[in-house]
């Protein structure tokens, strides 16, 4: 008789993971429920009535929660403090690429060193044996039979997938990773929770990483400098280049004949260049700090569809070997915002091929 294997389920209060433990538990494997806890305690200047968030001081309120799940799914639970890691992996990284004049995504960091690294990594260290760790992310992983690596596919339900926040996975991560809820729809999800009897049926998602301004994190002294128009023409003072991200069309204060939209940052010079709509878009951009999937790397121009926001639909373009390890990639349209900092993540169908971070736009 073989042994029963063990999952190890990070837990939030919220309504996927909950489900997720729900169904390894049907399933058969003995479920342990681990939380990280993330929040330092220090006071912020959080905004009233701000989204739902991971980052925050109503943290004790979602480990109460999960606690709450763990104990009516009657199966053992831990919170873990990774604090100081997080501050170290995800808010300095999120301070430091703004003030270079880069747009962060802190979710894709963390997934990548603290939820799928340090928790599990934490966990065992305490001496908890597990052959698994689970979350309640919307994406599938399979095993390629031919080359024997583990692929990162959508979820089922194309509107919730998430595989755009988990890309940065490694093999080994991956060959560890159950993602229970990636088979199914929200609303399937929701049905099952409600039928289990878990009461996060209906609860509200966390919608970002922190739920108050992101300047209240980013702890920097004002560091004036010029507003340029692309034609050449100084139009006004800012207070810091990490207040704006490509794309972005309101709180400049100009006056202008036309809406004026950031096209570009310069950090050498600290000034934010704006310009009109048309400027925003770009074909062709440069992409660094690579981590494959499905593949191991390109060593020829391929086909894909890349998706360069998380909410954005992935769009067809090509991909290509660049100098120094980059790869270029080029949109067959030209596609506005492409923002140095953020994730390009290469797809074919619903397999994740692998992705990585913006360097800079080519001109």
């Amino acid at each position: 008789m073989s042994k029963q294997k063990t999952v190890l389920v990070g837990l939030s209060g919220g309504v996927d993971s909950s489900v997720a433990a729900y169904i390894l538990k049907q399933e058969g494997f003995n479920v342990i429920g681990v939380t990280m806890a993330i929040w330092d305690g220090k006071k912020l200047p959080l905004s009233s009535g701000g989204k739902h968030a991971c980052y925050g001081p109503d943290e004790q309120e979602e480990i109460k929660e999960a606690r709450e799940i763990a104990g009516i799914l009657n199966i053992p639970y831990e919170v873990f403090d990774c604090s100081g890691e997080y501050k170290k992996e995800v808010l300095d990284y999120f301070r430091n690429e703004y003030y270079a004049g880069r747009t962060p995504n802190p979710c894709i960091q963390c997934n990548q060193h603290i939820k799928f690294g340090l928790l599990p990594a934490m966990a065992e260290k305490q001496g908890f044996e597990y052959d698994y760790f689970a979350t309640g992310h919307y994406a599938r992983v399979e095993q390629n039979p031919s080359s024997g690596r583990y692929i990162l596919k959508k979820g089922v339900d194309q509107i919730k997938d998430q595989t755009y926040f988990i890309y940065r996975l490694k093999q080994q991560q991956l060959a560890r990773a159950m993602l229970p809820v990636g088979i199914y729809t929200k609303t399937k999800i929701k049905e099952i929770a409600k039928e289990a009897g878990l009461p996060v049926f209906d609860k509200e998602e966390s919608q970002d990483f922190y739920s108050g301004n992101y300047k209240d994190l980013l702890e920097h002294e004002p560091a004036p400098g010029n507003f340029i128009h692309t034609s050449g023409k100084v139009l006004g003072t800012h207070q810091g280049i990490w207040n704006y991200t490509i794309g972005q069309r309101k709180g400049m204060g100009i006056a202008w004949s036309e809406p004026l939209y950031v096209i570009r940052i310069d950090r050498e010079t600290n000034t934010v260049i704006v310009g009109s709509r048309e400027e925003t878009f770009n074909t062709s951009f440069l992409v660094s700090d690579l981590n494959w999937i499905a593949i191991d790397g390109i060593t020829s121009p391929m086909d894909v569809s890349i998706k360069i926001r998380s909410a954005q639909k992935e769009k067809d373009a090509l991909i290509e070997p660049y100098e120094d390890g980059f790869v270029k990639a080029t949109f067959f349209h030209p596609n506005d915002s492409i923002t140095p900092g953020q994730s390009a993540v290469f797809y074919d169908g619903d397999v994740v091929l692998g992705g990585g971070v913006i360097t800079s736009v080519k001109e």
